[in-house]
This record gives structure tokens, sequence and C-alpha cells, in this order.
């Protein structure tokens, strides 16, 4: 397993980091906090970090061509213009707010927002993906149900050539893939990329045995995939045959989602959990629920803006 040498990029944790990306015009990683209901972005140059704080979990957020973020909150999907600015209502949807909100997500190639929600009882298939396409600004958006039959959604990216989608279920221990038309956002050959083997049961945090469950990933230049596994203390990294090419050790056990960043994107960023883990695990392992960063030989692929 490699072993790299992580520092963290933030000193101060969250409870539950996730949707990293790098902006890459203004030299920034932004990231949500979750269950803390905030917006956040760090200029690595200087360490000052800034806090933005939301009506509702901030599952996902993606840049916007025309300027700001595009923000999948737990009913639906907003758009700020600017930093900080106000929150306008794109796509409410119909689920059940007290058990399901959104989750993962990021733009397509094309410049579709695409988010996939979470059923927080987790005991059944009610998690759901869907694109909401933006850029007709004389229509309403176009929205579609691309996959369901999940409890929580995650592990969303595209291959470099824009031919294939994954996602993953993260409690079934499995990641998916499909072929996809770029231009049709037709969905075709669903298929599994590679399942994990089951917490086992009675299985306690830190002892061996359990390699973790596939949460957010990304994909860099050269196609492969990856995956943080959360509780797994690592980073798994597949080719797009779906072999496992490296395993990365972590300085974290609930590492949430990678992304690449850096001029050269060849930062790779980690965001990770603290929430819900006991006292020993925080104090075993500090830098639980900050984001963490490392130096790679591959670098990633840019940050998909969303098109409007």
């Amino acid at each position: 397993m490699g072993m790299n040498s992580w520092t963290a990029v933030v000193a101060a944790p969250d409870q539950l980091g996730e949707s990293p990306f790098w902006h890459p015009q203004e030299r920034m990683l932004y990231w949500v906090d979750i269950p803390a209901r905030q917006i956040r972005r760090v200029d690595p140059g200087t360490g000052e970090v800034q806090s933005w704080a939301v009506p509702m979990e901030p599952g996902c957020i993606a840049p916007m061509r025309g300027g700001g973020l595009a923000i999948a909150l737990r009913d639906g999907i907003y758009c700020a213009r600017s930093w900080g600015g106000p929150l306008r209502l794109v796509a409410r949807f119909s689920h059940d707010i007290a058990t399901t909100r959104f989750n993962d997500g990021k733009a397509d190639p094309a410049g579709r927002f695409w988010a996939g929600t979470m059923y927080e009882p987790r005991d059944a298939r009610k998690a759901e993906l869907y694109s909401i396409d933006l850029r007709d600004s004389s229509a309403k958006p176009l929205i579609e149900l691309k996959a369901h039959n999940a409890v929580i959604a995650n592990g969303l990216a595209w291959s470099p050539d824009a031919s294939t989608v994954y996602w993953a279920d993260t409690p079934h221990h499995l990641i998916y893939a499909w072929d996809w038309d770029a231009h049709s956002n037709v969905m075709s050959k669903h298929r599994v990329f590679h399942e994990f083997p089951a917490k086992p049961a009675g299985w306690k945090p830190g002892e061996l045995g359990y390699g973790g469950r596939p949460d957010g990933a990304t994909v860099d230049a050269q196609g492969n995939y990856w995956a943080a596994m959360f509780e797994g203390q690592r980073l798994v990294k597949f080719s797009p045959a779906g072999q496992l090419l490296e395993e990365v050790a972590l300085p974290v056990r609930c590492p949430t989602m990678p992304c690449f960043g850096g001029d050269d994107l060849k930062t790779l960023y980690v965001t990770s959990a603290s929430y819900n883990r006991s006292e020993a695990e925080l104090k075993e392992l500090p830098l639980s629920g900050c984001v963490i960063a490392t130096r790679v030989g591959v670098p990633g692929l840019p940050v998909n803006f969303v098109s409007d």
C-alpha cells in the first residue's frame, strides 16, 4: 500500500467534508461540510479559509460558466452568482426531505449538473441520480432521472473521453459503470465496475478485516478511477478496465472524496469526516475531518463547469 506524505490543508476539521473541486481561475479549493451547512473555500497559498452558511445541508457543489456555484441543497438545486450571494431555486424535488437529501454530484463534460440523493434511514433503495440541464436559459431546466435503486448516491465521475460514467452505492459496496453518450445524455450497458467485501458482522473501527466502502471519487488524466474508502483509511485506484492498480494509505479513517488541484492538477486533495467518530479514533487520527493533500505523478482532469 503506497505511503504518501499527507498534510492538512485546513487545520480546522469538518464534520463531514465533501464535494471538493479545484477552481482553476480562482486557484482555490472549494468543498462543503454537509451537516454544518457550510460551503467552504481555501487559498492553499495563504491558508485563508472562507465559510458560507447555507439554509440546508449542501450535498454537492459545482462551478458555473457564468460565475458562481450550482448547489444541491437538501430539497433541490440552487444557483448563486457570487460567493455568499443570494440562492436562486432552479429545481425543487418531490422527495420527502425528512428522510432524503441530495448528496454527491458534479457537472458532466457537456455542462449539465448531476446530483444524487441519499435515503437517510438506509433501509431501502430509494436513492436516485438526476441530471439537470440549464443550458437553455429561456426554458425550464431539463431534468432527467439517470439511475436509481441505490441507498446512497456516491462516486460520480466520467472517463476522460466522456464515454463512461461511474456511480457508486456506498452501503452496498458497489461501483457501477455505464457507456455514456455526452450529446444525447443516454446511458447504456449498465455493469458492476467493482464490488467490495461487505463490512463483517461485529467489526469495530480500527480492527483489521474491513477495507471500507466506496464514497466520493475522481478520475485522473489516464482514466484511472480513484475512490475514497469510508472507514477503510485508504484511497483505491482502478484502471478503466476495473483492475486495482494502487491503494494509498491515509491518515484519516473516513475519507469522503478525492479531487485533483493546483496549477498542474498534481495535488491530490481528500475531504474526510469527523462526526460520529469515537474520541479514541479522533485522538489516534487527529487529521480526521480535515482536508488533506499530497503530490502525485499523474495529473487529474480539470473540473467541469455547469453551463447556464
